[in-house]
């Protein structure tokens, strides 16, 4: 019965990492959390649902059996029961989220401003993924930026260029915009050290660029703000010692404007740099 043991282990960890979550308002890196949560949760309900049938069918096929039969059924019954209480709680839980995130106040944007941004994604498809559940656009940060740094690629400002002009157009000039970078987990190469000493200096500098590139196509600087997660926000399984090019990106949201006290300088943000001699070596996992 060691295998039941385990899985009930397992059911036992899901279900106190869900009770960990909180309630209130969420940030929009709160709700990615949520949302991810979310998307687990739901698989892990699929799986639970698996295993009971699993049992049901096994029960089924020892009830006509001989020997020692009895006891083995009598196991896999409790096993069932316990399974079932378990996914009745996880399922709970789940609803919990769903409703959660269900009042959370986040944007829907206008009809115009979402076609342009579909249009936009259409133009350059390798480089930006629209997605429009989030408000959101994902820029490759391999096709956007130069290897290990901060630099933005000749094709990536051209598409940054036209995304101002939609961010300054319409219905969309009332949104705010949140820029967030991301790396994979690869530990940055010692060129890329230089200026970015760890990945979430990568992250934040790369997000820095692409507000300082939007700032300098006219969007105002008030409206936009920049940091990074690093490493720490992955999408898929990082590939380890290989590097992983689905989690090197810069996200860009549209979110409600903010009041006028929280806007900031109407000035370009610097990076800080450090001094190094100049190297053409590159990092090719970041």
């Amino acid at each position: 019965m060691l295998k039941y043991g385990i899985k009930r282990a397992a059911l036992t960890t899901t279900l106190v990492a869900i009770a960990g979550l909180g309630t209130g308002c969420v940030s929009q890196g709160e709700y990615d959390k949520l949302w991810e949560t979310n998307r687990s949760l739901t698989n892990r309900n699929a799986e639970l649902q698996g295993e009971v049938n699993s049992m049901n069918t096994a029960n089924s096929a020892l009830t006509g059996s001989a020997g020692n039969a009895g006891s083995v059924i009598s196991q896999l019954q409790n096993d069932n029961a316990s399974l079932r209480s378990q996914l009745m709680g996880a399922q709970s839980s789940l609803s919990g989220i769903e409703d959660r995130m269900n009042s959370l106040s986040i944007v829907s944007l206008d009809a115009a401003t979402d076609r342009a941004l579909r249009d936009l994604a259409a133009q350059y498809p390798d480089m930006i993924v629209y997605d429009a559940d989030r408000s959101m656009l994902l820029f490759a940060s391999d096709l956007t930026f130069g290897s290990g740094s901060d630099s933005i690629q000749s094709s990536a400002g051209n598409g940054l260029a036209t995304l101002a002009g939609v961010l300054n157009a319409g219905a969309a000039a009332g949104y705010d915009i949140q820029i967030v970078g991301h790396t994979d987990d690869e530990k940055p190469g010692s060129n890329t050290r230089r200026n970015h000493p760890t990945n979430m200096h990568l992250a934040a500098h790369r997000a820095i660029a692409v507000r300082n590139a939007l700032g300098n196509a006219g969007v105002p600087w008030e409206r936009m703000s920049a940091m990074g997660w690093g490493e720490h926000r992955p999408v898929v399984a990082n590939n380890v010692g290989k590097g992983t090019a689905a989690n090197r990106r810069v996200e860009i949201f549209l979110v409600n404007s903010t009041s006028a006290e929280f806007m900031t300088t109407d000035a370009p943000v610097e990076i800080d740099t450090y001094e190094a001699p100049a190297s053409t070596g590159i990092d090719p996992t970041k």
